[in-house]
């Protein structure tokens, strides 16, 4: 007999709680803000475009709030998080970019690991005084070829690639999930840090600046192959609101984890590397200037 599949009709009544999802303006981050919303959270969609995000809004259900968030720039990061007021239950990191030409965010940052990874660095460790309950990092499979070189995190010296760029950048989101959560653990925090990825969604992540003819193409392949922006926040849903351990990785059970119902899934080993995590933390709060408000008994 066939499993069902986990849905988002799945998903507990949420009336009363609160949740932010970072670049929900579109792709998976609108899919997983369209969920919450449906099941009764009030959902904060922190977006950079924010007419984009009120247009996204519009078509939601429930109880929705649009505000303005850049990761790529810390001012903004910052100014999202010092007008943030009450409880915060669940924070989605789910905003990124990815396979960039090479750029640099406001603050001279690669443009991949500033955005994908620093941003969302920063407004965790700001909004943590707030969080109640879980944060939500969305990785890639693609973190398994990430390689993170401390004396070069702007492949000033290497070389820059996108693909490398975008790996290194995943690699980070999960090493940030493992060592947060061991700092929750530490402190006695009931908050629990997690991390999913989508499989293979059509979405335009990753399209901009590239061949239209090949982004057509893409998109022609993804609606033929690939899953929903619905189906691809599965497993951020799942993360946000089952219960599982902290530091866990979900993703699709199918073939490859590109699409399926969402489960735990494995990782590479850089990214369960708890030496690894502690070294990517104390470089982010160094490059970042933000500290983290957890204390140890």
């Amino acid at each position: 007999m066939t499993k069902r599949r986990w849905t988002a009709e799945d998903l507990p009544d949420l009336t009363g709680r609160t949740v932010v999802v970072t670049g929900a303006a579109s792709g998976v981050g609108r899919g997983t803000a369209t969920a919450f919303a449906a099941a009764g959270a009030r959902t904060v969609l922190a977006v950079r475009n924010v007419p984009s995000g009120e247009q996204a809004a519009a078509g939601m259900s429930g109880t929705t709030e649009v505000r303005e968030l850049d990761l790529a720039n810390l001012a903004s990061v910052r100014a999202f998080a010092e007008t943030w007021q009450g409880e915060l239950d669940i924070l989605v990191n789910n905003a990124g970019v990815a396979m960039t030409p090479f750029s640099r965010t406001a603050d001279g940052f690669e443009l991949q690991f500033g955005t994908n990874h620093l941003g969302h660095f920063a407004l965790t460790n700001l909004l943590l005084p707030w969080i109640t309950d879980r944060v939500v990092t969305v990785a890639s499979g693609a973190h398994k070829v990430g390689v993170l070189d401390f004396d070069d995190l702007d492949f000033a010296r290497s070389g820059y690639s996108p693909t490398k760029a975008y790996g290194r950048s995943k690699l980070a989101n999960l090493l940030f999930t493992l060592e947060l959560e061991r700092r929750c653990r530490e402190a006695g925090s009931p908050v629990r840090a997690l991390a999913s990825h989508p499989g293979y969604s059509a979405t335009n992540l990753g399209t901009k600046g590239r061949n239209p003819y090949l982004v057509k193409v893409a998109h022609l392949a993804g609606r033929c192959l690939a899953q929903t922006e619905a189906e691809g926040a599965h497993p951020s849903l799942y993360a946000a609101t089952q219960d599982l351990p902290g530091a866990s990785y979900v993703g699709p059970d199918g073939r490859f984890e590109l699409h399926g119902s969402p489960a735990l899934v494995g990782r590479s080993a850089a990214a369960s590397n708890p030496a690894l995590a502690r070294r990517l933390w104390d470089t982010s709060e160094r490059l970042t200037g933000v500290t983290c408000p957890l204390t140890t008994p």
